[in-house]
């Protein structure tokens, strides 16, 4: 890792954060045309088995996040973001602390994450923490049709 770790105030996100958690997700580019980061948060928000936390600096902004969730096997992580100005302070890895934590506290023992192929450098990022690729094929198909944002 480069640069210095900081110290972060992580918390539990609340849907009134959710304008500068759908900003922060942009910038980082992990919203694609048919999610709906706003609904994204929601849900997690209100599951029994999902959360979403966020790391903000002393002045409050919201410059890091995880969603946590579970089926009570294994444990996701999604939307681990860091501000683009924050990069290399170790915010990345303290949210994906903090998600595990919150995983470990609920009796998860696993956890996994999906991550495109052509993203080398947040591969990189990830087998830094200890993350190794999955000899498994992940197999998909929608339940509903996306709704593309125009």
């Amino acid at each position: 890792m480069q640069g210095f770790v900081c110290v972060l105030n992580i918390r539990d996100a609340a849907v009134r954060d959710g304008e500068e958690i759908a900003a922060l997700w942009r910038d980082c580019g992990l919203v694609v045309s048919y999610n709906d980061p706003a609904a994204d948060l929601r849900f997690a928000l209100e599951g029994a088995c999902s959360t979403v936390l966020v790391a903000t600096q002393e002045q409050g902004r919201i410059i890091g996040s995880v969603m946590a969730g579970h089926d009570g096997h294994r444990g996701w992580l999604y939307y681990v973001a860091t501000a683009p100005d924050c990069r290399g302070q170790g915010v990345g890895q303290q949210m994906v602390k903090a998600g595990e934590d919150w995983l470990r506290a609920r009796g998860v023992r696993k956890v996994q994450l999906l991550v495109r192929k052509s993203n080398q450098q947040v591969l990189s990022f990830y087998e830094r923490l200890g993350f190794a690729e999955a000899s498994v094929v992940m197999m998909s198909r929608w339940l509903t049709e996306p709704e593309i944002a125009s």
